[in-house]
């Protein structure tokens, strides 16, 4: 079996090689949407749950600690699952793996539509978790067998800008048909798009290979550069999950906006971040790529401050939301190109999986640790304990570049 980043010979890249060029582009672009909707779907009832939180407050007598308790329970799950969802990748392939998550994303989503209360809401969330584990292992692994090297940067942004294209979705036509069908119908209308995407990715990608023979015991525990990307991923995922559970509870609670409008700043979030994790991706060629998610984690330290600046001049808080976009949420895809540029032969899936359990990990977190300044109006002191959770971030990745450009030359000599 070929080592991972080298010429594919699957039957994917079969297909590309005696196909015409206007044929490979068509079919790359195919690919490039289907891991994107891959991506929005793992993560769609996260923005939902944050989205919808203002009605949920009401509806379902949800209280703000126990929205963020919906954070907490779900990546607590996918980081659990993540090195385990790793494996499972790098042993049945992407085809089963994609199909898989979002059949399980269409029935996490229907779940929480039809939740009576907080118990059967929290149960569903857990199983979401699910999807969110096998999101990013079956992603890369799909790009490191399809893609031809010099694309590979290029469809890891854009396929990461997935998750926003999903907080794009929650925040403004979900949240808007909220206002007409309810919120249980917007959930229940992004269940029945995940299941079609699970049915488009069942009919669009070829079978997958045969299982190869059992890989030698590995370690859960991530090593070098992995090991420093997840813990830069931790906090990095602190700040950005407490940005999206309570961004919308702040607009209502503190600025005064109403649930519509608020449920907007979470779009706002999306599209900034799609094109940060576009844009940035693209940048993140060797010996750049290294030292860029120490400077968006530096960025999002000031887009934390815009949102506690946003206290007494309101309107500062769109720009805090685009900064979040433009940088913390592209700091995370910056860092799966460089597991996707750097990952050891046959380690896409494992590595991956060790450094999206990191992200999860300070997703599940962070909301606990945000939910009793919410709980008592006190947004600013939330905010600022976002900021020193981006500003650890920083000073991990740009620990880790400084040391990676010392040992470098050692390692490649």
């Amino acid at each position: 079996m070929a080592a991972e980043g080298r010429a594919p010979v699957t039957a994917v890249a079969a297909v590309a090689a005696s196909a015409s060029p206007a044929h490979d582009r068509a079919a790359g672009r195919r690919l490039t949407a289907l891991l994107t909707c891959a991506m929005a779907f793992s993560m769609l009832q996260l923005f939902l749950l944050g989205a919808l939180g203002p009605r949920l407050v009401v509806e379902l007598d949800v209280s703000p600690a126990v929205l963020g308790l919906t954070t907490t329970i779900g990546f607590g799950t996918a980081a659990v699952l993540s090195p385990v969802g790793g494996r499972i990748v790098d042993r049945i392939g992407p085809r089963r793996s994609l199909a898989a998550l979002l059949l399980l994303s269409a029935v996490a989503l229907a779940l929480i539509g039809a939740a009576p209360g907080t118990g059967p809401l929290l149960a569903a969330v857990a199983l979401g978790g699910v999807p969110q584990a096998l999101a990013n292992p079956a992603t890369n692994k799909s790009v490191l067998v399809a893609v031809p090297t010099d694309r590979r940067a290029a469809v890891t942004g854009f396929k990461q800008s997935g998750v926003q294209w999903g907080a794009f979705a929650a925040g403004l036509p979900l949240a808007v048909l909220a206002g007409g069908l309810g919120w249980r119908g917007a959930v229940w209308t992004a269940s029945a798009a995940a299941l079609l995407a699970a049915l488009w990715a069942l009919r669009a990608l070829p079978a997958d290979p045969a299982p190869p023979s059992p890989p030698a015991r590995t370690s859960f525990l991530p090593h070098g550069m992995v090991a420093w990307l997840a813990l830069f991923s931790l906090f990095l995922g602190a700040g950005i999950a407490c940005v999206n559970t309570y961004l919308a509870l702040y607009g209502v609670q503190r600025l005064g906006m109403g649930p519509t409008p608020a449920g907007a700043l979470v779009a706002v979030l999306g599209i900034a971040g799609i094109a940060g994790r576009v844009g940035w991706s693209k940048a993140a060629r060797p010996g750049r790529a290294e030292w860029m998610p120490g400077a968006l984690a530096c960025g999002a330290l000031g887009a934390a401050a815009l949102l506690v600046a946003a206290l007494r001049a309101a309107p500062l808080v769109w720009a805090g939301a685009v900064a979040i976009g433009v940088f913390a949420v592209a700091g995370n895809a910056v860092s799966m190109v460089l597991v996707v540029q750097r990952a050891a032969p046959g380690r896409a899936g494992q590595d991956s999986a060790l450094v999206a359990a990191g992200f999860f990990t300070g997703f599940a977190l962070g909301p606990p640790l945000f939910g009793p300044f919410a709980q008592s109006g006190r947004y600013g002191s939330g905010w600022t304990l976002v900021a020193a959770e981006f500003a650890a971030a920083a000073a991990v990745a740009l620990l880790w570049a400084v040391r990676d450009r010392r040992t470098r030359p050692r390692r490649t000599a």
